[in-house]
């Protein structure tokens, strides 16, 4: 049984994706049932067979961590039914959530379907996050390209080292929720930041990108989650957050062992002001919420972006969809003759990450991750032209 959703707000897109247009699966009915579905009924995930990589990464430029590394984990394509091996089509790195790691139900499960697709993927754990915590200190943010950036540097080496020899697989990347947001900061940075890591400044830092929920302006996202109906999902968030922080074995100043212990923080925005703002060089919270929101960017330039799609719920009770909205009010005001990079595609109903749909499995992944896998199996197409 399923409730069917309002009208999607890009039907040429699904059309042109071959993907059917999205409908709420019962009983996950409304954003909140949407967003929670995974953690209500975990998925039963077969065992991580990813291939472990370690990533160098410098000291965050504020003094609040030394250079570390951070850890990855190479996922193949899956084999043939007949168990012949697939040449990977592409490399996609897979990146996590606020709170999240490469072990999220969620991630695992789109990272699948890209495997099932003949992706390689490279799932990555961001500075602090399990199974990780170890190898760096601190935390990471809604921008940290000093993180990022040698990974695609990583990601490079690996898309010619997968490939048939004399070629290069293109790189893509897929994020979930904040994962979305830091990817799309790396692709905006600025050229002088991506020679500094290594990479071309003249290349583009992937050559597509699929985003599911992801915060464009963080000052909005940070109102909506102190919204009273979101208590729940703020305080949960804010365990995990306060915990990781805590769990780094590198050790945290006295003034966050101060915050955090003795006067922890009631909202993402304090924790924010207290840790992530100043880890990463902001002055204020505001600044950082300013500095690390890629919309303003999105509105004024975006030619530095790869082919990318940006998935949006209206109905997200974590992530407001106004930030969406309002670049594709800017998209679609642009002559039809010039290109975009950029598409944006919204539903009615979906949650926050969550666009689970009738013909969903393990096998099949969600609506999202169908989504994902058509679009970056297009823009493979196009890529091996």
């Amino acid at each position: 049984m399923s409730s069917r959703s309002h009208a999607q707000h890009n039907p040429q897109l699904l059309r042109q994706l071959g993907v059917v247009p999205y409908q709420q699966r019962w009983p996950w009915l409304g954003g909140d049932l949407q967003t929670l579905r995974d953690t209500l009924r975990p998925l039963p995930l077969p065992d991580d067979q990813g291939e472990p990589i370690r990533i160098a990464v410098p000291a965050l430029a504020s003094g609040a961590a030394a250079a570390g590394e951070l850890l990855a984990f190479l996922d193949h394509p899956l084999p043939m039914p007949a168990g012949d091996p697939v040449s990977p089509r592409a490399l996609v790195v897979a990146l996590h959530g606020l709170g999240g790691s490469s072990r999220r139900e969620g991630l695992r499960r789109l990272v699948l379907t890209l495997q099932r697709q003949g992706f390689a993927v490279l799932r990555l754990n961001l500075r602090g996050a399990d199974p990780g915590r170890d190898l760096a200190g601190g935390t990471y943010a809604a921008s940290c390209n000093s993180d990022l950036l040698p990974v695609m540097v990583r990601a490079r080496e690996l898309c010619r080292q997968l490939a048939p020899s004399g070629s290069v697989l293109p790189l893509f990347g897929a994020g979930v929720s904040l994962g979305g947001t830091m990817l799309l900061n790396a692709c905006l940075s600025s050229a002088g930041d991506r020679t500094a890591a290594g990479l071309p400044s003249d290349q583009q830092v992937l050559d597509g990108l699929f985003c599911a929920s992801s915060p464009l302006d963080l000052a909005a996202c940070s109102a909506s989650i102190e919204r009273p109906r979101n208590r729940v999902y703020q305080r949960w968030l804010l365990q995990r957050l306060v915990k990781q922080t805590l769990a780094d074995p590198f050790g945290v100043s006295p003034r966050e062992n101060e915050s955090l212990i003795n006067d922890p923080p009631r909202s993402i925005r304090a924790f924010d002001a207290v840790v992530t703002a100043p880890r990463w060089g902001f002055d204020s919270v505001d600044a950082y919420y300013s500095g690390a929101s890629p919309l303003r960017l999105l509105l004024d330039d975006r030619r530095a972006l790869p082919p990318t799609l940006l998935l949006q719920a209206l109905d997200d009770p974590w992530v407001p969809a106004a930030g969406a909205t309002r670049l594709l009010s800017a998209l679609t005001s642009q002559p039809a003759d010039q290109p975009e990079p950029v598409s944006v595609l919204l539903t009615e109903r979906g949650g926050h990450n969550g666009f689970h749909a009738p013909g969903d499995s393990l096998e099949n992944g969600c609506w999202s991750d169908r989504v994902a896998s058509a679009w970056l199996s297009q823009l493979s197409s196009v890529e091996s032209r």
